[in-house]
């Protein structure tokens, strides 16, 4: 399955930030009960690696890693069972590890410069974060024109209430976020309201995308 139709049957991939593994696999339950079936699990912790294995043995989840910024990180995710990393900004290193490991990458791309860099490694589907400090849907249509062949997974600033907004646009594929799966809801462990909420992120998608 490539990039563009792995976003287009998950087009709301969760951010998801846990301190152990077990948390990791909770995490993953509640959503795979909630119909999403993709979670980026990000580096930020010293979990991430072994979430990213438990989770990974979870049917029907798909796992990916997030907040990766180099090629060391880039690994590390891989050997762990990651399916797709994704970075907060472009880099070439982490391009060249998914290029060899066969795994794809999704770095964040805000502008033209960026852009045209990450084309020329041969990646179109980009993460654009942070979407609402970097103009939002404004900004997504100005840069569909220059570039119509880029799809992008917008992130940060993204909720239940602008998701339907984001995903209309025909250059978006899918979305990012993490309000069904906050770190309140996790650290306190509610895996039933990351399921509601999962699911209500679901519904919103259909009737966006329908």
């Amino acid at each position: 399955m490539s990039v563009r139709e792995s976003l287009q049957a998950n087009p709301v991939v969760p951010v998801v930030v846990v301190n152990s593994a077990e948390e990791g696999v909770n995490v993953g339950k509640a959503l795979i009960a909630g119909g999403i079936t993709t979670a980026e699990v990000t580096f930020r912790t010293a979990a991430a690696p072994e979430a990213i294995a438990e989770m990974s043995k979870i049917e029907g989840l798909n796992v990916g890693a997030g907040t990766v910024i180099n090629a060391e990180q880039c690994e590390r995710a891989i050997d762990a069972g990651a399916t797709y990393i994704v970075s907060p900004g472009f880099s070439a290193s982490v391009a060249k590890v998914c290029r060899e490991r066969n795994v794809y990458y999704l770095p964040a791309c805000t502008d033209g410069t960026h852009i045209m860099a990450a084309l020329e490694e041969g990646l179109d589907t980009l993460k654009f974060f942070p979407a609402g400090a970097m103009g939002g849907t404004a900004t997504l249509k100005a840069l569909a024109a220059p570039f119509p062949q880029v799809r992008f997974m917008p992130t940060g600033g993204v909720s239940a209430a602008n998701l339907a907004e984001y995903l209309a646009l025909p250059c978006v594929l899918a979305c990012g976020g993490s309000w069904m799966v906050s770190s309140a809801l996790v650290k306190e462990g509610k895996w039933d309201e990351i399921t509601r909420l999962s699911a209500e992120a679901v519904e919103i998608a259909k009737e966006a995308q329908a």
